[in-house]
């Protein structure tokens, strides 16, 4: 029995319990306006129609009860009716502005997914000779995107990979985190990334209010296993190689986008059996309910041993989670990356 038809049984059997309870007791203790408990019930999670029916049964059962009760066709009874009736108006009153709230929520949530699809596209497991692995948990129950983002485009220059952070949350963040995505897509064939994070800086700086920025790290696999770098103010990359993490830190950190930001291009590279790992401050940031931080040392490098990128990034994810407690109070954004050319398994 599905959860409606519960809830119609429910109505239908607390308005005979008080009908009959009426009838027992007579003229004793006249229950009738008591019978629109019914569809008051009925409209918490009914539709129009159900608790409209339930509304009826109980007219119909108040009418009948006015023989046992004495009041048959008395003005009593038909201001006992008149109760009754009202209380059955209401109730459809209720079930039909709650299902139109329903639908319209059915309505936001569904414009919202096709938001977050278009802001933050799905990435195939892999592009070129790069395998990929993504996740996206949002810290606001109502949304599901905030500000972490990513991005990946493939240009002639090699697989391009965007990773960033928009300081603060709410619409204004994810406004700006489409701003940049936009400003990325548009400009992620520069022939370089330092002119890359440039054009970004360019791009959005107009938008940003004066305590506003955005911190991106930006990427680019190239053959052989290179790696090329530029950070403008995110967590360095980690890449894991042979059961520890090692983060890509510049030596001259730079500012991020909105601030001046002086990039410059660093360069690595990956061994066959290496795994990149590109994410928001989401996952340092983290506290368990007793202030401990998140260690990256130690568990997630047995996390990404996992033999597909996807399972790696759900074993972090869980790991992460329950050391929080099951609720993150910041977004994350997570890619992990290896070449192909380097892999037996991917995601």
């Amino acid at each position: 029995m599905g959860t409606k038809s519960r809830s119609m049984v429910a109505a239908v059997l607390v308005t005979s319990a008080i009908a009959l309870l009426d009838a027992w007791t007579g003229a004793r203790a006249i229950l009738l306006g008591l019978l629109i408990a019914g569809p008051l019930l009925a409209s918490a999670s009914l539709d129009t129609q159900p608790t409209a029916i339930v509304g009826l049964y109980a007219l119909g059962l108040a009418v009948l009860l006015g023989i046992p009760d004495g009041i048959f066709a008395t003005s009593d009874h038909l201001l006992r009716l008149l109760g009754v009736a009202t209380g059955a108006a209401l109730g459809v009153f209720i079930a039909h502005r709650r299902a139109e709230r329903a639908r319209a929520l059915v309505r936001i949530t569904r414009i919202a997914e096709v938001a977050q699809q278009t802001i933050l596209r799905p990435i195939p497991p892999r592009l070129g000779r790069v395998a990929l692995a993504v996740r996206y948990l949002s810290a606001s129950e109502d949304a599901l995107v905030g500000g972490d983002f990513y991005d990946v485009a493939v240009t002639r220059h090699g697989l391009r990979v965007l990773v960033g952070d928009v300081k603060g949350k709410g619409l204004e963040a994810v406004q700006l985190t489409a701003l940049v995505l936009a400003s990325f897509r548009a400009a992620a064939t520069h022939p370089g990334l330092v002119e890359l994070a440039a054009e970004l800086d360019r791009s959005i700086r107009p938008r940003l209010g004066e305590e506003d920025f955005v911190t991106v790290v930006l990427v680019q696999f190239g053959r052989y296993g290179e790696l090329q770098l530029v950070n403008c103010g995110h967590p360095p990359p980690l890449r894991f190689r042979s059961g520890t993490a090692e983060p890509l830190a510049s030596a001259e950190p730079t500012t991020p986008l909105g601030l001046g930001p002086t990039p410059t291009e660093q360069r690595f590279a990956l061994a066959p059996t290496d795994r990149l790992l590109l994410y928001t401050d989401g996952l340092v940031e983290a506290r368990a309910p007793d202030g401990r931080q998140f260690e990256l040392d130690g568990q997630v490098p047995a996390v990404l041993a996992a033999s597909s990128l996807g399972a790696a990034l759900d074993g972090l994810v869980g790991r992460l989670l329950e050391h929080a407690g099951g609720r993150l109070d910041d977004d994350l954004a997570l890619v992990l990356a290896q070449p192909r050319m380097l892999l037996g398994r991917t995601a």
